[in-house]
């Protein structure tokens, strides 16, 4: 079984501050990646679907799907062992 890494992914969703918490199995989390993730948890149900990219879209695709459904200031940052 493989560790997982957690990161905090702070972001703004229509102008408003959110904070999300991601555990993976990869070493780092790029901000396409997270971006990725949040679109996910936005909206990422059966009925929209079918705005989110792609599983291979370029990262520069990603963030700017994510730019236009309103989720912008991505930051990513390793979470302390001792925080999840």
């Amino acid at each position: 079984m493989s560790q997982l890494n957690a990161f905090r992914v702070s972001y703004e969703f229509n102008g408003e501050p959110r904070n999300y918490l991601v555990e993976t199995d990869q070493p780092q989390l790029t901000t396409a990646g997270a971006a990725m993730h949040v679109l996910q948890l936005h909206f990422g149900d059966s009925e929209n679907s079918l705005i989110l990219p792609s599983a291979d879209a370029a990262p520069v695709e990603v963030l700017r799907q994510a730019q236009l459904l309103g989720i912008t200031s991505i930051d990513v940052a390793p979470q302390a062992d001792d925080q999840h």
